[in-house]
């Protein structure tokens, strides 16, 4: 193996051990020692990559944030009517955060953050306000039940989404996510859309039932 995919690779490896034990524990509770002993590394090589363990979880951090620009943008793409899009959206969040563990940890890293650093941007209001674009986007094009405050449905659907997710991060590590998320959309979509809006097609396909 090239010494560059070597270095990669003890890199991602740094990553996914650090990821475990922060999603297990959380931050203050990790040890750079129970780190390496998940990776296999000397400190040598750990340092070579990473100068501590603020900067392993700092590291996360950034791949979450980027990760989810990426789905943002995605199905802001997609051609999809917007509710359909935020509900593909929010699934296929979901989806991700069951199934990667780096994913996970760089979420509750950011989330922790948000709490105990005064100052830092919060994730939340940032989804919020994403939300409700898209949400006033279905009502311009009449997909929205007359009177829906697109604030008020942004918020519902946050506020459900983070409980969801802290819920079933402390019983099942986040594997009955996308069910939770799903269940929650299944019942807010209905109540704030118009009797004339249907999930696209192309949605039902990504959430895995036929088009009726």
């Amino acid at each position: 193996m090239p010494q560059q995919d070597r270095a990669y690779a003890t890199r991602e490896s740094i990553l996914h051990a650090a990821a475990e034990e922060f999603d297990r524990l959380g931050y203050e509770r990790t040890s750079l020692t129970a780190v390496l002993a998940r990776a296999g590394l000397t400190k040598g090589a750990f340092y070579f990559h990473f100068a501590s363990k603020e900067a392993v979880a700092r590291a996360l951090i950034e791949r979450q944030g980027e990760l989810w620009a990426q789905v943002r943008e995605t199905w802001h793409a997609s051609g999809v009517d917007p509710l359909s899009a935020l509900h593909g959206m929010f699934a296929e969040s979901a989806d991700r955060m069951a199934a990667d563990v780096v994913l996970r940890a760089g979420v509750r890293l950011a989330a922790d953050r948000e709490i105990g650093y005064p100052g830092v941007p919060s994730a939340h209001v940032g989804w919020e306000k994403l939300i409700a674009g898209y949400v006033a986007e279905a009502a311009e094009r009449g997909d929205l039940r007359a009177g829906v405050d697109p604030d008020a449905v942004a918020r519902t659907l946050c506020g459900a989404a983070l409980g969801a997710r802290l819920i079933s991060s402390a019983t099942t590590a986040c594997a009955d996510f996308p069910a939770r998320i799903r269940e929650v959309l299944g019942h807010v979509l209905p109540c704030v859309a118009s009797s004339s809006w249907k999930l696209s097609g192309s949605q039902n396909a990504v959430d895995g039932r036929a088009e009726p």
